[in-house]
């Protein structure tokens, strides 16, 4: 590998390490507020940081003083040229799988049975529109060794490109005295349309008309000319019909009078040359 392949490679992981970090670090100071997300974009004035937030007012705090804080440490401690951080407020938090598995976390520290908040944070994801949804816990739940509890209802996706596009993922740790439990939540999107998805439309009563035809301005010698090329021309060795005479009748095939052929012979050479004959044979003759 080329020295400027391997400065290139080092850039690109240097930088998804600093967005991952970022990421972490607020994540862990808006937890209150309702951590729901993050988009790092590059400008030509800086960088964009866009916060998702349950409640964007904790984030903001009094006369913008918390965002002001955020900004001056993200610039200072991950090195970013003039970020500018924007909160946006989450619409549907049910819908958020981030802000959902910060919940479900939340529960387990204040004591809740992981059985209870699991189906509790399942019904409360579908009732908010959902088409499917994933719940996962795993850790010291009922003793000293490590389980994996899974809650789903709905359409879930595992793999491909609907995955991709439609589920939604958030992560969150619940810290208890037995050790750590992890939490994932997965939703699919009310809006998700699925390659299998098909919908049937009525066909109309109404009769579907035939196109009108459409006249062409053309000049009369082109006109001429399209007309005669249209016209189908008469093959070689026949002759036009003239003008208002009758349409000629087709010819029909030969046919012999009806006599007496004794001869197998030449009956077997009328039906090679295609004739009709009718054939009396005569036994006193062949007598």
């Amino acid at each position: 590998m080329a020295p400027e392949d391997k400065r290139k490679d080092r850039r690109i992981i240097v930088e998804n390490m600093r967005r991952v970090l970022l990421k972490e670090y607020l994540m862990r100071e808006t937890r209150r507020a309702g951590f729901g997300g993050l988009d790092i974009q590059r400008t030509p004035m800086g960088t964009r940081v866009t916060l998702l937030a349950e409640r964007p007012g904790l984030v903001i705090g009094r006369k913008g003083a918390t965002i002001k804080t955020l900004t001056e440490a993200v610039e200072r401690q991950f090195k970013f040229d003039n970020p500018q951080i924007e909160v946006q407020e989450v619409e549907q938090p049910a819908l958020n799988a981030q802000i959902m598995a910060e919940k479900l976390a939340n529960a387990l520290e204040r004591g809740w049975h992981f059985r209870r908040a699991g189906h509790s944070t399942v019904r409360r994801i579908m009732e908010a529109g959902a088409k499917g949804c994933l719940v996962v816990i795993a850790g010291k739940l009922t003793g000293q060794r490590h389980r994996t509890v899974k809650f789903k209802e709905g359409h879930i996706k595992y793999c491909g490109e609907p995955r991709n596009l439609w589920m939604d993922r958030g992560f969150a740790v619940a810290k208890l005295k037995p050790g750590v439990i992890g939490v994932t939540v997965e939703i699919m999107d009310p809006k998700a349309k699925l390659p299998d998805d098909i919908e049937v439309v009525a066909a109309s009563e109404a009769p579907i008309e035939a196109p009108a035809p459409v006249a062409l301005d053309l000049e009369p010698e082109v006109a001429a000319v399209l007309a005669e090329t249209e016209a189908p021309a008469p093959e070689a060795g026949e002759e036009e019909p003239a003008a208002g005479a009758p349409p000629e009748e087709p010819k029909k095939k030969p046919r012999l009078k009806k006599e007496k052929v004794a001869d197998k012979k030449v009956l077997h050479g009328a039906k090679e040359r295609g004739v009709e004959v009718d054939v009396n044979a005569v036994e006193g003759e062949e007598k």
